[in-house]
């Protein structure tokens, strides 16, 4: 089985940074795909970025192109997703994800097995 760990959240102001991290035990991440996720109140999840296994091919919704960028190191099992410019927006709890073995990257929630438990993000001045 593998387990999933978010860190990283935390209360900026509009314009800061943050740099989520998702850390994996229990099993290899390599051969996984990586989503990132995030639910804000009243809303349903959306899919925020992906990568493949190795971050050779990586995914974005519209909404954080050009803001977010998603990486891994899978010899230390963890992921990554660092959000530049943030926005009032973008305050929702954020997951990890992570597929089967040989998963491809996409948005699509139904596509990953393994969730962590979240970390709250608030963009607020």
């Amino acid at each position: 089985q593998l387990q999933l760990v978010e860190s990283g959240g935390g209360l900026v102001q509009p314009g800061g940074s943050l740099r989520l991290s998702c850390a994996a035990s229990g099993s290899t991440l390599g051969n996984r795909a990586i989503g990132w996720f995030r639910q804000a109140p009243g809303k349903e999840r959306e899919g925020v970025s992906s990568s493949n296994w190795s971050g050779s091919t990586t995914n974005y919704a519209d909404a954080v192109k050009g803001r977010f960028t998603i990486s891994r190191d899978n010899a230390k099992k963890t992921g990554y997703l660092q959000m530049n410019s943030l926005k009032p927006e973008d305050t929702a709890i954020y997951y990890c994800a992570a597929s089967g073995f040989l998963g491809v990257s996409n948005l699509r929630s139904d596509q990953y097995r393994y969730w962590g438990q979240g970390t709250q993000v608030t963009v607020s001045s």
